[in-house]
């Protein structure tokens, strides 16, 4: 791989996810699994519901027959069952959710029934049926395999796993990642900025994105423009499995950040990627730790840790599919013709449609704030008019659907 070509997108992402193993996993309770990625199959422990229960309020009968009358002997309530069992002719009162007693084979739902005294009759020409039995198993029986290795874990994910009889879950273990912010130029108090200088946001903004895939972030800087300060900045990274730099990775006198690594003792495996914003982007080595070297201008920063520190953090975690997924969605103004670089224009996605934002320079935070979306357009794509399709990539969630 040359280090002065530019790399394709998809083939940069592809290399750096070949430089990682996924981390070890380790055992955690249920409840504190959201938002990570499963490191086994979970295995059903019970089967789900484990007898046959009613789907509504109503009447259990005795499956002989099915227009009645009955007589009512007792009652099966959720969490409280009919200890006995029906013969032809019996029913019992039964609430949504409660175990059928043995015997019965239909409901008689509370709508369609009369009750005087103990004797129960059709109120209506609808007879006792077998269509509101919640059968056991009917949702899932043990021993299914419920969810895959590599699973993301959300709320209804959990839910499963402890209706399966799971009271903790091996999950993957997340990067400790640190983010070195760089620059003379960076201010580190936001309430005194000397003309001459910008505040320290991208160390925050990368913090912020990458939280819900990090175990922890580690914050360094700013960094002064000095090869001695970044090697010192380096030093001090710890067992960090991820750093992050931001700034000081393109070309010019004062970036610093590729021989500062260098004589870290750190290895440069891609540099510069054919993308619109992010193309100074670098990936270096040293031993287990990963280098992400992301651009200065924080939008530029911002959508190169989206696509590539955002998909390695996953990919450490376990995750089976840890790139950001897109979506094809019409455009509700019409967009120009792009370079020779994959770009990625900030919009906003809404009423099914997305619309692409005028201000593209890569230093416009107020425009990347007012985004929900990112477009991608591959290069030399042709103009496209309103109400035709582009890909497009939320970013809520970090593009995880």
């Amino acid at each position: 791989m040359t280090l002065a070509t530019p790399i394709p997108l998809e083939e940069a992402q592809a290399h750096l996810i070949d430089l990682a193993r996924p981390l070890t996993s380790e055992i955690v309770p249920v409840e504190e699994a959201a938002g990570r990625y499963l490191a086994a199959d979970i295995i059903a422990r019970r089967s789900q519901p484990s007898g046959d229960l009613s789907a509504m309020d109503g009447f259990a009968v005795h499956g002989a027959n099915l227009a009645g009358p009955w007589h009512v002997i007792g009652e099966s309530a959720a969490g409280h069952p009919f200890e006995g069992s029906l013969a032809a002719g019996e029913a019992v009162s039964i609430s949504t959710g409660a175990l059928l007693p043995h015997g019965a084979g239909a409901i008689l739902i509370q709508e369609n029934s009369a009750l005087e005294g103990k004797t129960l009759c059709l109120a209506g020409s609808d007879a006792a049926t077998s269509a509101y039995i919640r059968r056991a198993g009917f949702d899932f029986a043990m021993g299914d395999k419920l969810l895959e290795s590599g699973s993301a874990l959300g709320p209804a994910q959990l839910a499963l796993a402890i209706a399966s009889g799971h009271a903790t879950l091996s999950v993957g273990r997340r990067a400790k990642l640190c983010v070195i912010d760089s620059g003379d130029e960076l201010a580190s108090d936001p309430t005194n900025v000397a003309p001459h200088q910008v505040p320290a946001s991208n160390r925050a903004m990368i913090a912020a994105l990458a939280a819900p895939f990090a175990a922890n972030c580690q914050g360094i800087g700013p960094v002064a423009d000095e090869k001695s300060a970044l090697i010192a900045a380096f030093e001090r990274t710890g067992n960090a499995e991820i750093i992050v730099t931001s700034g000081g990775a393109s070309v010019g006198d004062h970036d610093l950040v590729r021989p500062a690594l260098e004589e870290w003792g750190a290895t440069l495996d891609f540099w510069r990627i054919a993308m619109k914003p992010g193309k100074p982007l670098m990936v270096a080595r040293k031993g287990t730790q990963i280098v992400l070297g992301l651009p200065g201008n924080p939008v530029s920063s911002y959508v190169t840790a989206f696509f590539f520190l955002l998909p390695l953090l996953r990919h450490l975690a376990g995750a089976r599919e840890p790139m950001p997924q897109s979506l094809s969605v019409p455009l509700s103004e019409p967009i120009a013709q792009t370079g020779p670089r994959t770009e990625f224009i900030r919009a906003q996605m809404a009423n099914g449609s997305v619309c692409p934002l005028a201000q593209r320079d890569s230093s416009a935070l107020r425009t990347l704030a007012a985004s929900n979306a990112l477009i991608m357009r591959q290069a030399g794509t042709p103009a496209a008019k309103a109400g035709e399709a582009v890909l497009v990539y939320p970013l809520q969630n970090g593009g995880i659907a």
